[in-house]
């Protein structure tokens, strides 16, 4: 299996972790491309950014899957979803985003999650997002750490100090089953954290390449794609 990782925003360093944290998360057969736009924002932090990286996104979604083509499925690599449904509608082959994957794969753990993400900018876009899918029921609070994106690659200690601070007030203050990270930067964190406060911590990169995988696994991803309306009822 192929699997197209997207990493919406332009700063190539987070591609590459990225990607790492996909393959490490992939089967062995499973092999992984991860790349990212040149022409979009250096990150995603909340509506404004997400709406300027979608000309470049889409651009670059066309170039490798509609017309390149070769990928079994799809990952868009930013935790807002930036695009997602939009490139769902118009792809040959499945499309995943780490946010809906996280908060598919904390709701299969446990009757409740809390999300902790980077900025406060881009809590208001979590939350619609979950509304729209069907899953604020399910979420007892979106949390904002106050890590700016890019100091997941430039501070990396420091930005784990303080999420797992955040984390620590999620488990006190909100008492759920899942803590779900809320930013593919923070891939690298998942497991540490997970062991450090006793409950599953989920990473959405790792958990989109396992969605991508169970699809394929399941014979659910040989209709996707824009030509449904030609199908045999």
């Amino acid at each position: 299996m192929h699997i197209l990782v997207i990493n919406p925003n332009s700063t190539a360093a987070m591609t590459r972790s990225i990607g790492k944290a996909a393959q490490d998360a992939a089967r062995g057969e499973t092999r992984i491309t991860a790349i990212n736009p040149a022409d979009t924002p250096p990150a995603i932090q909340g509506a404004e950014d997400g709406a300027a990286a979608l000309p470049g996104l889409f651009r670059l979604f066309d170039a490798e899957v509609i017309e390149k083509g070769g990928y079994d499925a799809c990952v868009i690599a930013c935790f807002d979803d930036t695009g997602l449904m939009a490139l769902k509608r118009r792809s040959p082959i499945p499309v995943i985003g780490i946010g809906e994957a996280a908060f598919h794969a904390a709701m299969l753990v446990g009757e409740s999650f809390s999300v902790v993400t980077t900025l406060g900018v881009s809590v208001p876009v979590l939350e619609a997002n979950l509304e729209a899918y069907g899953f604020a029921s399910r979420c007892r609070k979106v949390r904002a750490s106050e890590v700016p994106v890019l100091e997941l690659e430039t501070a990396k200690d420091d930005s784990r100090d303080i999420i797992a601070a955040e984390i620590a007030r999620a488990v006190a203050d909100d008492n759920p089953d899942a803590i779900v990270l809320g930013c593919a930067g923070m891939a690298d964190l998942a497991k540490t954290l997970s062991d450090r406060f006793r409950l599953p911590v989920i990473d959405g990169v790792a958990a989109a390449v396992a969605f991508a995988e169970a699809l394929r696994a399941a014979n659910a991803d040989r209709w996707a794609g824009p030509d449904r309306g030609d199908r045999v009822a």
